[in-house]
């Protein structure tokens, strides 16, 4: 992963703005000067950064259909596990609905999960156009 940072250090390189790109860990923290770092190269940066936001972005999105997943079938499975104790017919005014509800938020959940991975695949091809288009920045996109 690749994070651009623009906050200037505390040096300052023949009245030129010191910036900061940070490629993963301690050992590849560079510090760059404001002319080594063309316009061009600093928008794919930012370009590759919207996207892995975005990408973050539907990780989260897909966590929450996971998550929304799992409550249908821990009801259902309460459902089943104490289906002894009760007549299916006298309750079938309170299951009937329990049982629309859960339907509801399979959809959901499975809404949610499919969004997510489309548009995952989607940013990914993106970035990989990204790092087509420019070799310099691709040994450090993933």
């Amino acid at each position: 992963m690749l994070r651009f940072c623009p906050k200037s250090s505390s040096k300052a390189m023949a009245g030129k703005e010191a910036k900061t790109v940070y490629t993963g860990g301690v050992e590849n923290l560079h510090s760059l000067d404001a002319g080594s770092v063309s316009h061009d190269e600093a928008l794919v940066v930012s370009e590759v950064q919207l996207l892995l936001a975005e990408k973050r972005t539907s990780l989260a999105a897909l966590r929450t259909g996971i998550a929304v997943f799992v409550l249908p079938l821990s009801v259902l499975s309460i459902l089943i596990a104490t289906s002894k104790y009760y007549d299916f017919i006298h309750v079938l005014h309170f299951i009937l609905p329990l049982l629309f509800l859960n339907a509801a938020l399979v959809f959901l959940a499975s809404y949610l999960i499919i969004r997510s991975l489309l548009r995952m695949r989607h940013q990914d091809k993106l970035i990989m156009e990204i790092k087509k288009r420019h070799p310099v920045i691709a040994p450090f996109i993933d």
